[in-house]
């Protein structure tokens, strides 16, 4: 008989959670996220309030609780957190889905220079309703996120123009540099514009902090009308992107586009980061850190990715608004928070994949 062979010695690999098991774990999470940021604040809240006021606006009957208690949960807690929980799922979604097209666990939506186009867009339009207040459609409330849009998506037409070899195909290495570069255009462009802005530029500052301060429902509105045909493009083409993952000509030999699947999901997590940028201002490291640590929690396939990155994003960025609104003095911008904690797991993140390039 042939000798049984010498039992392993290599290093198991990390647990993972099977995917229903960790989209209820979230699940849970965000809900309990939500209770907490809802009965957080200067006016806390019971849980009894809580549902009360959530009972009654469901449906249509009369709360129990006072009328200015009443209003403060409707109209002002409850749009801001709804607008932080989408835009943090934008936010995540768009991460994973860039991560995925680029092969690499460090980009995130300012890789390509969208989020840069976005928040430049977004304070142009802010600017010129300061210097041309005759013109009054630019003082709406939806100009800015008007402006995020275009901006956004000329940047990305840009991106891929200066990444496109002569056959129209991309490569993730020249997609990074084209939004490098432009990142870089479009960060002189906005020194300018706060120059334009002169003595006003302090409310460009603060928006382009990060903020979800005196948000409404049309904001989340906003926000979600854009993230839900996101988040579906990109749910239908995981299969696709875990295929592209063994690299162009072995997704074209499978049998998939890999030029026309890279160029639909870039343009859905491009308008998923654009909502949230237009709706908060930038917000940094979500889109970066979210994404890394589900890929650690259940793995690298995109079905479970996609859908938990989301949910992992909107249940942190949640959380974070809370921090800076009830916990911390001054309520100062979500996006200051955001940075100071993910940079060392930013960090973290650099020296790991510097590793496995080492060992590769």
């Amino acid at each position: 008989m042939p000798p049984s062979p010498a039992p392993s010695t290599a290093p198991a690999g990390p647990r993972r959670l099977s995917p229903r098991l960790a989209g209820l774990a979230l699940t849970a999470a965000a809900l309990a996220a939500l209770a907490v940021s809802l009965a957080s604040g200067h006016m806390p809240f019971s849980l009894g309030e809580i549902w009360d006021v959530l009972w009654s606006s469901l449906t249509g009957g009369e709360p129990s609780t006072p009328e200015n208690r009443v209003m403060v949960l409707r109209q002002v807690r409850l749009p801001r957190l709804a607008a932080a929980f989408v835009s943090g799922a934008a936010l995540g979604l768009s991460g994973a889905v860039f991560q995925g097209i680029l092969l690499n666990p460090l980009a995130d939506p300012y890789t390509l220079g969208v989020s840069s186009g976005a928040a430049f867009g977004a304070s142009l339009v802010i600017v010129a309703a300061m210097l041309l207040p005759q013109i009054h459609w630019l003082a709406s409330p939806l100009a800015p996120a008007g402006g995020a849009f275009l901006c956004s998506a000329l940047t990305l037409t840009l991106v891929v123009a200066l990444a496109s070899d002569r056959d129209r195909r991309l490569s993730p290495a020249s997609l990074i540099l084209a939004g490098v570069i432009l990142s870089a255009i479009l960060s002189a462009a906005l020194s300018f514009v706060k120059y334009l802005a002169g003595d006003q530029v302090g409310s460009i500052v603060f928006w382009l902090l990060g903020s979800f301060q005196a948000r409404t429902w049309t904001d989340v509105a906003l926000v979600a009308g854009f993230f839900a045909p996101s988040l579906a493009v990109a749910l239908s083409s995981a299969v696709d992107l875990n295929v592209m993952t063994l690299g162009v000509r072995a997704a074209e030999s499978l049998g998939v586009d890999a030029s026309k699947t890279r160029l639909k999901l870039l343009a859905a997590a491009s308008l998923s980061a654009s909502a949230a940028v237009a709706a908060a201002g930038i917000i940094g490291f979500v889109g970066l850190i979210v994404p890394h640590l589900m890929r650690l929690l259940v793995g690298p396939d995109h079905r479970a990715l996609l859908p938990l990155s989301a949910l992992g994003g909107a249940t942190l960025l949640l959380l974070a608004d809370t921090a800076v609104r009830a916990w911390l003095p001054g309520d100062m911008p979500v996006g200051v928070l955001t940075a100071l904690l993910a940079g060392p797991a930013f960090l973290v993140v650099f020296r790991r994949r510097m590793k496995e390039l080492m060992q590769a």
